[in-house]
């Protein structure tokens, strides 16, 4: 039975491991807005990230104190409040877009990904248009 079992992929690591990993990763694809890792990391990621992009979306100080509680960067921060809320208000959820590559990292075989904003890829926002 999987009675009060997390639905979380504890991707081989200690809880304060993966709360630090997932950090660095929203950290770097804030600052980015793509950045290439792991399947399995990007899809943890994308389930992190979504939350603290919607609080985004309504610039309000409550908001920003309850993100800076997951990211612990001012800079990141600032970004996702100046740049991205805005950026994305319109849109009711999916902000994230894991693409896979098809290729496999070479030291243990992992299935790269990469992982990107929706509305920060300009190449497919011009073909589109």
């Amino acid at each position: 039975m999987r009675h009060r079992k997390r639905k979380l992929n504890p991707l081989g690591r200690t809880r304060a491991h993966r709360k630090a990993l997932l950090r660095n990763l929203a950290i770097a694809l804030i600052k980015h807005k793509r950045i290439t890792t792991t399947v399995a990391k990007a899809k943890e990621l994308r389930r992190f990230i979504e939350p603290l992009v919607t609080r985004a979306k309504e610039d309000t100080t409550h908001n920003r104190r309850q993100v800076f509680r997951y990211l612990q960067n001012k800079e990141a921060v600032k970004i996702l409040f100046s740049e991205i809320g805005p950026r994305v208000l319109n849109r009711p959820g999916g902000y994230t877009r894991v693409l896979r590559l098809g290729k496999f990292r070479r030291g243990d075989g992992a299935e790269l990904a990469i992982i990107e904003f929706v509305d920060f890829n300009e190449a497919l926002l011009q073909t589109s248009s």
